[in-house]
């Protein structure tokens, strides 16, 4: 019996589906089981920042100064406000203006 090859990319995709989804479900079963230690908990803790932080930075490295202003704004609204949404259309909204004026 063999696979037709129009069908291989439907099953690489359930297949990676699959796959994260059983990664995903024994972080939760492990971490239910195991309680956490001050340490663990501290960094779980600060695990979204970091990551916010990791994607943040390169595209902003990248953008150039429209990207700069974005993120300076976007933090500017989250401290001022405290609502991520906000921040994050504030952010986009920076760098829609700062281009469309030619600057970044």
């Amino acid at each position: 019996m063999s696979v037709p090859e129009e069908a291989w990319p439907y099953i690489a995709i359930t297949g990676m589906a699959a796959a994260t989804f059983l990664v995903r479900f024994a972080g939760y079963w492990i971490m239910s089981r195991v309680p956490p230690t001050p340490f663990v908990r501290a960094a779980l803790e600060a695990l979204p920042g970091a990551i916010i932080v990791s994607t943040v930075v390169p595209l902003a490295m990248r953008g150039g100064l429209a990207a700069w202003i974005g993120v300076a704004v976007a933090a500017a609204v989250m401290v001022l406000v405290r609502k991520d949404i906000a921040a994050l259309a504030a952010g986009m909204g920076a760098v829609i203006a700062v281009r469309s004026f030619g600057l970044g």
